[in-house]
């Protein structure tokens, strides 16, 4: 039985996690933020149809449906895009003081993994979750916002720079998204 999640109904819209492998803290600095943020509002105008996102210390949540219906290519695309941007970043920004151990536990993880070539950034589990029902989407919805609540960072959700719950309050986030309900 195969242990890949998978987007059965292409046209629907999901509610995915990434994590960046080891679970490193790749986005305690703006400058990787705003390269994801940039990343996701480049697939936005095409296809990305973007609900909710969280962005994490050490993973993303996204809440999407891909207008182009094929939204195991579309997440397969953004994460190939930004890992390769961001161990780029990385690479190149001498102000990064954990850059050769950053750099090293990619290329272990690359390691282990027989369709990498050189450094793995994204662990390769998404595991994407249909969202059919207004009970299902006010739940995950919730789980994106309050990330950060939960591990501590903020106060309120609306707080966290990089998330789309200010938008949900009234506000204006970073990223425009679509309101879902």
């Amino acid at each position: 039985m195969s242990r890949k999640y998978k987007f059965h109904n292409k046209e629907g819209v999901y509610f995915v996690s990434f994590a960046v492998v080891y679970w490193i803290d790749v986005f305690v600095r703006d400058l990787y933020c705003n390269l994801m943020i940039e990343t996701l509002k480049f697939y936005q105008k095409e296809r990305l149809e973007l609900f909710a996102y969280c962005i994490m210390p050490s993973h993303i949540h996204l809440i999407f449906r891909d207008k182009q219906n094929e939204p195991e290519k579309l997440l397969g695309n953004i994460k190939r895009y930004s890992s390769n941007k961001l161990q780029e970043e990385i690479a190149n920004n001498p102000q990064e003081s954990r850059k050769e151990w950053m750099l090293w536990m990619m290329e272990r993880a690359g390691a282990k993994s027989s369709n990498v070539n050189k450094r793995m950034f994204w662990q390769h589990h998404n595991k994407p979750i249909e969202l059919w029902s207004k009970e299902v989407i006010m739940q995950k919805l919730n789980y994106v916002h309050q990330n950060p609540v939960e591990s501590g960072f903020v106060p309120q959700a609306e707080y966290w720079k990089y998330s789309s719950a200010d938008n949900y309050f009234g506000g204006k986030g970073v990223i425009d998204v679509t309101l879902i309900y």
